[in-house]
Formats: C-alpha cells, sequence, structure tokens
C-alpha cells in the first residue's frame, strides 16, 4: 500500500447477505464497474446508527427490498483493503478500505418487490444465484469476505 495512503482509516460499513426461499442469494452487478463482477448489497453506516438499522437501510435504498428476517449477525467484523488503483479515489481519498459487520437475511417477499432502479441506482441487474457460484463472481479485493461468508451461509443451510 502506498505510504500516503496507510495511515487513513477504514471505512465503517455492513454487508447484507439475501437469501431466498430456494436458499439462493442475492448478487447485483455494479454500475462504476464494466467487467463482468456481482456484489450483495453493501454500504457505509451513519454516525448515530447502528449497524442493523444500517443494513435495512442500504438494502432498501439498493434494492428496495424491505421484507426480509434476520437469520444471523456475523459475529467477527470482515475487512477488506482497496487495491492501488482504486486508493484515493473511492469514497472521496478518506479511506483505505472498510471493516464491515455483515447480516445474513432471509428475502420474505416476491421478486417484483425487487427494484435496483432506485434514487442513488448502484447496480445495472440483479440475479438469484447458487451459493457455490458466489466466489466466481465477486472482484478480487472482496474475495476473501466473500469465503468467509460462504461459509457461514453453509452452516445455516446445511441445518
Amino acid at each position: 500500500m502506498n505510504n500516503k495512503f496507510k495511515n487513513l482509516p477504514l471505512r465503517k460499513g455492513v454487508g447484507i447477505v439475501v437469501l431466498n426461499k430456494k436458499n439462493e442469494v442475492f448478487v447485483a452487478k455494479r454500475i462504476d464497474n464494466k467487467n463482468n463482477f456481482w456484489q450483495m448489497p453493501q454500504g457505509g453506516v451513519n454516525k448515530a446508527e447502528n449497524y442493523i438499522d444500517a443494513a435495512l437501510r442500504e438494502l432498501e435504498e439498493e434494492t428496495s427490498i424491505k421484507n426480509v428476517s434476520l437469520i444471523k449477525e456475523i459475529d467477527d467484523y470482515l475487512i477488506y483493503n482497496l487495491p492501488k488503483n482504486l486508493l484515493g479515489i473511492i469514497w472521496k481519498g478518506k479511506f483505505k478500505g472498510q471493516k464491515q459487520k455483515w447480516f445474513i437475511m432471509r428475502f420474505e417477499g416476491n421478486d417484483n418487490e425487487i427494484n435496483i432502479k432506485t434514487k442513488k441506482a448502484e447496480f445495472l441487474e440483479w440475479k438469484w444465484i447458487d451459493l457455490d457460484q458466489l466466489t466466481n463472481l465477486v472482484v478480487d479485493f472482496k474475495l476473501d469476505i466473500y469465503k468467509k461468508l460462504k461459509s457461514e451461509i453453509k452452516k445455516i443451510i446445511s441445518n
């Protein structure tokens, strides 16, 4: 990491694993990345906001999904650092990466509730995928997080 950026803090964030009734995982393709990378909903935590409220807000802002129930809050924080080419660019250069609290949720609604064409749209398209595909679709610098999440999800759906 460039010395100029190593002392930057990590952004406080949340991530949401959304599982449908078939235990498929919700993923969406980002507008700002032309490559075929997909991710789960995630975002920042506002100053006076707790993690679960931030997760529910981000989920609704990015996907319009409201009908979810909490399955599990992941115990550990999951951290990633931005790659060199994004340092100083993403989040107006204020952070070197993210320290995230992740939640696994069950989607209780119907697919027609999902709308990614929101006020501040972040995604081009969305789909449900089999859990085994999850780590094949993610951008490199988030791969370790997605591997850990995949393992957590497997424990839940095998019960």
